[in-house]
C-alpha cells in the first residue's frame, strides 16, 4: 500500500517501464500511479498490431505530459463538474 503520491521522477520511471512493456507486446500493469489518460494511451499501444505500436508512442508521451502538468486532472475535474451541473439542471427542470 502506498503512503504517499509518487514523485514526478518515480512516475517517469514507471511510465518508461510501462511504455517499454507495451511496445514489446505486453499489457500495462494496473495500480502503477499513472492516470487514466496515460493508461488508455498505453493500452492503445498494447492493443495495436506490432507494426503500428511505434506510431502510437507520441500520443502516450502527450498523455503522460498531461498527467505531469495537471492538465489531465483539470480536464477530468471540469468534465465531472459539468456532468454534476447537467444532473442538477435535469433534477431542477423535472421538479418545477
Amino acid at each position: 500500500m502506498r503512503h504517499r503520491w509518487p514523485t514526478d521522477q518515480e512516475l517517469r520511471q514507471t511510465f518508461h517501464a510501462e511504455l517499454e512493456r507495451v511496445v514489446a507486446g505486453g499489457g500495462p500493469r494496473s495500480c502503477s500511479g499513472l492516470d487514466n489518460d496515460t493508461g488508455e494511451a498505453l493500452w492503445a499501444i498494447a492493443s495495436a498490431e506490432p507494426a503500428d505500436r511505434e506510431a502510437l508512442v507520441p500520443a502516450a508521451y502527450r498523455a503522460f505530459a498531461g498527467q505531469l502538468d495537471g492538465s489531465n486532472a483539470a480536464r477530468w475535474k471540469a468534465d465531472l463538474e459539468r456532468r454534476f451541473e447537467e444532473h442538477r439542471q435535469r433534477r431542477q427542470d423535472g421538479a418545477g
